[in-house]
């Protein structure tokens, strides 16, 4: 039996690399100074391809590093987890899993991230785990994969989940000196995985919608079968009603194991995804003012769905209006990879006063992993960002949606691309919204190689091309990480 994610360019690297002097065609832009940096799943060892799944692999970090016009190296390094040889002290609950989703740089510090309560890492400038984040000792549990940082402050806002919480969330914002300095637990309606969440200038978002904890699932990947009816049971009397006791939670994820030492009862890198589409879970949106606390979150229903990624949201009058990418649904027939419906790009807009939501399509095209130029999160946007899928769902090309003029225009690549999510770099701090390159992946089929492409993202031609006489698997997220002034 095939497993689509471990095929074509989701197909994983055998090594690590190291180079140094990339080719170059173009001309790169002398004032791109820092690290383009990306993410992605690469399993170490064989895998089983039936229950093999995406979001489960070991993290593997990619990096190339631009400085006055040169693209001086390309470096790939699995993030080490104890498992993996990594470093001692993993603090969070399943210490097993590395991080694979997103990668940030925050407070001078590279961040590995995954969300679902698994240890993120600390990385070096060149990518080599440092150790486990806990944001200088202030933050106890998981974290998120992915934060929004204020444009304003510099703070990292996020709400994080994990199934041993039982039914909350956890809103925290990191300062800008990587500490922790406000949280606030938020009950939700069972133990949804909230992949994302959005920022306006007034409220917090939150996503509660219907792909949730799988106690059969989390069983049969973690536990003996002689046991797997009496961790139903004790799994399904807890999850959405309490956190789950430490024993307990231990024993489903083997954080108490010693490093390198196999348990039983972990959840183990490379295999299925606890989480599945619950039809009778209600899908709602929460909105929380900034400083408000769990009693002031109003929830509002919408039709049953789910969304990874927010393109971004922001206060519009009395309204809140959400940017998203919306899937009809998600791991019901297909458990291993998010596959089962085109994603469209939709518009929800809460009236609070009314307790009304509405909802409209802005585009029907298959497309994911938007962005937008990150100076404006949580404030009206003019311009998006999205990759395009094709009909096997495999992402092709580049989408660029304009939201005053309601129109769109397209990027192909060479026959038999794959890309990459891109990420928006002004050309300068005060440039205007659209002065700047978007820099990303594209795999060409052909040679077997990638480049890192940087586009004019006014008119998407391309700038430069960077060319790694090596490949990039399809993977998750990255970002533009710039030199830190002295």
């Amino acid at each position: 039996m095939g497993n689509p994610y471990l095929e074509g360019n989701y197909r994983p690297v055998e090594q690590e690399s190291t180079l140094f002097d990339l080719e170059v065609t173009g001309t790169i832009p002398a004032q791109l100074d820092g690290r383009f940096l990306r993410i992605g799943p690469n399993p170490v060892a064989e895998v089983d391809p039936r229950t093999y799944h995406w979001f489960m692999g070991d993290g593997m970090a990619h990096g190339v590093r631009l400085r006055e016009g040169r693209a001086e190296w390309y470096r790939s390094r699995w993030i080490k987890t104890p498992a993996l040889g990594g470093p001692p002290g993993v603090r969070y609950t399943i210490d097993s899993l590395g991080a694979n989703t997103n990668i940030i740089a925050h407070a001078g510090t590279t961040l590995a991230l995954i969300e679902g309560g698994v240890s993120c890492y600390e990385l070096s400038d060149e990518l080599d785990t440092l150790r486990a984040a806990d944001f200088d000792g202030t933050l106890t549990g998981g974290y998120t994969a992915h934060p929004l940082r204020d444009p304003a402050t510099g703070e990292l806002h996020a709400v994080s989940y994990f199934f041993g919480w039982g039914n909350k969330v956890r809103y925290t914002v990191i300062g800008a000196d990587g500490r922790l300095r406000r949280q606030v637990d938020v009950r939700v309606g069972g133990s949804p995985m909230m992949h994302s969440f959005s920022l306006t200038e007034t409220y917090v978002v939150f996503y509660d919608l219907p792909v949730v904890f799988d106690t059969d699932r989390a069983v049969r990947a973690t536990v003996s079968r002689y046991l797997h009816a009496p961790a139903r049971l004790v799994l399904s009397a807890l999850i959405g009603r309490i956190s789950i006791p430490g024993p307990v939670s231990a024993l489903m994820t083997g954080s108490g194991a010693r490093a390198g030492h196999r348990s039983r009862g972990r959840l183990k890198p490379n295999a299925g995804l606890p989480y599945s589409w619950d039809p009778a879970y209600p899908a709602r949106i929460g909105i929380m003012p900034r400083q408000g606390g769990a009693n002031d979150v109003r929830w509002f229903e919408i039709d049953p769905c789910y969304v990874y990624h927010p393109m971004n949201a922001y206060d519009d009058g009395g309204n809140v209006v959400l940017d998203v990418i919306r899937h009809d649904r998600t791991f019901d027939r297909n458990p291993n990879g998010p596959d089962e419906a085109p994603p469209t790009v939709d518009q929800w807009v809460i009236n609070p006063t009314s307790g009304r939501v509405t909802e409209s399509r802005v585009d029907d095209r298959p497309q994911e992993f938007p962005r937008i130029d990150e100076r404006l999160i949580g404030k009206r946007h003019r311009f998006g960002y999205a990759t395009g899928l094709n009909n096997d769902m495999l992402i092709t090309d580049l989408v660029k949606h304009d939201y005053r003029a309601g129109t769109s225009v397209v990027r192909t690549f060479v026959p038999g691309a794959s890309i990459s999510e891109f990420v928006f770099q002004p050309s300068a701090p005060g440039a205007a919204e659209d002065d700047g390159v978007l820099m990303g992946y594209v795999h060409n089929a052909a040679t077997d190689r990638t480049d890192l492409m940087l586009l004019d993202a006014q008119t998407l031609d391309t700038v430069a091309a960077i060319h790694l006489p090596t490949r990039v698997p399809n993977g998750f997220h990255g970002n533009w990480a710039p030199t830190a002034s002295d």
